[in-house]
């Protein structure tokens, strides 16, 4: 059997020079796969003629504590590690294959599961109560759910640096590729090639011939042969019988934070000036993109991909006390006297500030959202119990950064 402290996950961006990492924290990970297969009948005939099989769709839920670090965010935008802020645009076209390695309880290796190419669908932020642990939540999509196992049970990822070459080869060893089942002739699942100039990404498409423009060719058991410009750099997926000789698919993260506390956080909602909200019982959020995934006639991969339309909203629930947050909806002082619902206001801004401990002298990572306008709110009147008042507040904004002057801005 295959313990969850033995499967061990990696994520590979797919654009940009940007190398793949262990995930660290991960609290869940569950996938459905919907195969979108379609029974073929015909008149005369009592059974089934054939099936139509369409194009399957997978998707991903992760669950991961928040543990103060940016690593992850970068990855699953496809943004390198000098980049210290984020926006909800840098997940338009970020690709990223999510791997996990399985080992059994006696400490056999079985095999990898790879998910490729996997989008951003929406991910959440959540603090359910003041005592909780902070989570965060991932919703990625995909086409593809690939088992690798016997010679072709660890997935491998290898970049080359280009010195530039009509064509260039390429020594893929440590370990050298396993023949692809279910290509004939084939070993390699991938080949990008990273144009550091401009940081595009082409996907280059396997021939037998001397290879030219987007094409690569490879000779078992190593040579990979790719035309190339100074600087390029060459980015090779495949699988094999074994590991990369002297490096580990997982080590243990003892520098980080286990998970961050609900007690570790600041959360301040600006209009006129920056208000600390008070009495805060919990407070979630949920971003999600309308996706424009489109296919081609002859061919069965996405082929453009972005995002129509993004959602933020945000809930906050508090115990009734003072009408802070009302007042800040609506932009007056506390002596103004009314606040009317059709006056609340559109433009408002939420920051979450997430320090190391409760102590809050050291700012770890930070969440911003701006343009916000409250959508609904909900007032609970219990028996015997405090009064309670939720608000939730909507907008297409959100920069995730560890810098804290840009949550400040």
């Amino acid at each position: 059997m295959i313990h969850t402290s033995y499967w061990r996950p990696r994520v590979y961006p797919y654009l940009k020079d940007v190398a793949p990492t262990q995930i660290d924290r991960l609290q869940d990970l569950t996938a459905a796969s919907t195969l979108n297969r379609e029974k073929i009948r015909e008149i005369g005939r009592d059974g089934i003629v054939d099936w139509r099989k369409r194009i399957p769709s997978t998707r991903l839920t992760l669950r991961q504590f928040e543990y103060g670090d940016i690593e992850f965010w970068r990855k699953l935008a496809n943004v390198t590690n000098a980049t210290n802020s984020i926006t909800l645009d840098d997940f338009k076209t970020s690709m990223v294959d999510i791997v996990g390695y399985k080992t059994d309880d006696d400490g056999t290796f079985l095999g990898s599961v790879w998910y490729p190419k996997f989008r951003v669908a929406g991910w959440g932020l959540n603090i359910g109560d003041p005592q909780a642990s902070i989570e965060r939540t991932f919703d990625l999509i995909g086409e593809d759910e690939n088992l690798l196992e016997y010679n072709n049970k660890y997935f491998i990822y290898k970049r080359f640096d280009a010195s530039g070459g009509s064509p260039e080869e390429f020594s893929v060893t440590d370990p050298v590729p396993s023949a692809d089942p279910d290509n004939s002739g084939q070993y390699l699942f991938r080949v990008l090639r990273v144009n550091i100039s401009d940081n595009s990404t082409d996907e280059l498409t396997y021939t037998t011939d001397t290879p030219t423009g987007d094409e690569y060719a490879f000779s078992a058991p190593s040579t990979l042969t790719v035309p190339t410009s100074a600087g390029d750099v060459i980015k090779v997926y495949y699988s094999a019988s074994s590991y990369i000789s002297g490096q580990e698919v997982f080590t243990n993260n003892d520098i980080d934070a286990g998970v961050l506390l609900a007690e570790a956080a600041s959360i301040y909602l600006y209009q006129a000036s920056n208000n600390y909200v008070y009495k805060l019982q919990s407070i979630g959020v949920d971003v999600t993109f309308d996706r424009t995934d489109y296919y081609e006639i002859g061919n069965r991969e996405v082929i453009q991909r972005g995002v129509r339309e993004k959602t933020v909203r945000i809930t906050l629930g508090r115990i009734l006390e003072a009408y802070t947050i009302e007042e800040v909806l609506r932009g007056v002082d506390s002596t103004f006297g009314r606040i009317s619902t059709r006056e609340y206001r559109d433009d408002l801004i939420l920051r979450i500030k997430l320090y190391g401990n409760y102590l809050k002298n050291t700012f770890n990572i930070g969440y911003r959202f701006a343009d916000l306008s409250p959508t609904d709110l909900g007032h609970g009147v219990p028996l015997n119990d405090y009064s309670t008042r939720n608000v939730t507040l909507q907008g297409e904004d959100c920069t995730i950064s560890i810098d804290d002057t840009v949550i400040d801005a």
